[in-house]
């Protein structure tokens, strides 16, 4: 009777030896997919946060002292040039320029009756030149009354969305107190900040004179619906940034960008043999990314390496990596450093393929 369970025992144990048996005999066969970097011409869009302002953004101030009288315009209203904004009471202008025109009116009579005389020899050409010189002061005294008086009608100098009011009617101003602003939105000039190996590399690239086309990503993440110019660079670095600001232009037909939004600018910048993986065969410690690499010994080896861009599933490779190394896609969590595997390699052209790539 013993034999019996000592029989069933020796059945379970060989059973349970084959299956562990089987088990790693099918682990050992796992094979991973394994492929090689490839060399493509491609870019990147890189993004740099943006001041927007207008082509024109100016100061109307009051050019005379007085009350203001009327404001003919709103908070946020649109102008046309000569369009009238607001009114300074004249009353103290206009009798100026009276004066000015009565004086000038005598002087003229002066003047024309010492010609009389001096025609006749009666008086010298000196007097005759006092007259005249008299008179020529009493005329310019009377253009500027009416460019003071002009002074207290306020126009728009052009097409433009005015701000916030200053003053109210009837406030009493001080010659330059500031009314209100004044924006041309027909056109925005949108400043962002490169990082000085950036414009280098920009500055020194084969296409530097051309006019790189670059699009806006609005506050509410969206692309601003036109796309913009870059037209300049300013003159100087920013010392405590180590930025220099481009500036690129957008037209604004619809009136959406107004002075003193912000967003993003994205430019495409192109790049020349650039070393290509896709993002899953790469995995991270303590900050620093690596791969595993394939030795001559088909053993995984990981190896750091320095990625310079991104792009939608794929890493542009600075250094670390060659085309000839076969790099580990799948598995990664399942290997150990050192082990020694079967794969199966597949032609990196056809991986990417599976992938979304911007290339050129």
């Amino acid at each position: 009777m013993r034999r019996i369970p000592m029989f069933i025992g020796l059945f379970v144990l060989l059973s349970h030896t084959s299956c562990e048996s089987k088990k790693h005999e099918k682990e050992d066969q796992t094979k991973y997919l394994v492929s090689s970097p490839i060399r493509k011409d491609t870019a990147i869009t890189k993004d740099y946060v943006c001041q927007i302002h207008s082509i024109r953004h100016i100061e109307l101030r009051a050019l005379e002292k007085g009350y203001l009288q009327h404001i003919s315009v709103d908070e946020g209203q649109q102008v046309k040039k000569g369009q009238q904004m607001f009114h300074i009471m004249p009353n103290v202008y206009q009798a100026d320029l009276q004066k000015a025109k009565a004086e000038a009116e005598v002087a003229e009579i002066e003047y024309k009756n010492t010609k009389l005389l001096a025609d006749s020899n009666v008086v010298s050409e000196n007097e005759l030149a006092m007259a005249k010189a008299e008179y020529d002061r009493a005329k310019a005294e009377v253009t500027l009354a009416e460019t003071h008086l002009g002074f207290t009608d306020i126009r728009a100098p052009f097409d433009g969305i005015m701000d916030h009011l200053e003053a109210r009617e009837g406030s009493l101003l001080d010659e330059g107190e500031l009314l209100t602003t004044l924006s041309d939105n027909s056109k925005m000039w949108v400043y962002f900040n490169v990082p000085e190996a950036e414009y280098l590399d920009y500055i020194t690239s084969a296409n530097k004179d051309s006019k790189p086309s670059v699009d806006l990503l609005m506050a509410n993440n969206k692309k601003f619906n036109q796309s913009g110019v870059v037209e300049t660079i300013e003159g100087e670095f920013n010392n405590e940034t180590g930025n220099i600001a481009f500036r690129a232009t957008f037209d604004n037909p619809d009136g959406i960008l107004r002075h003193g939004e912000t967003g993003s600018i994205l430019m495409r910048v192109p790049l020349e043999k650039a070393m290509l993986i896709p993002q899953k065969a790469t995995f991270e410690v303590l900050d620093k990314k690596y791969v595993f690499v394939l030795d001559k010994d088909d053993k995984v080896q990981q190896r750091e390496i320095i990625v310079g861009a991104e792009l939608p599933h794929l890493f542009v490779v600075e250094k670390g990596l060659s085309e000839n190394d076969k790099v580990l896609l799948e598995g990664i969590r399942m290997v150990r450093n050192g082990e020694k595997i079967h794969y199966e390699f597949e032609k990196p052209e056809k991986i990417l393929s599976n992938l979304e790539l911007y290339a050129e």
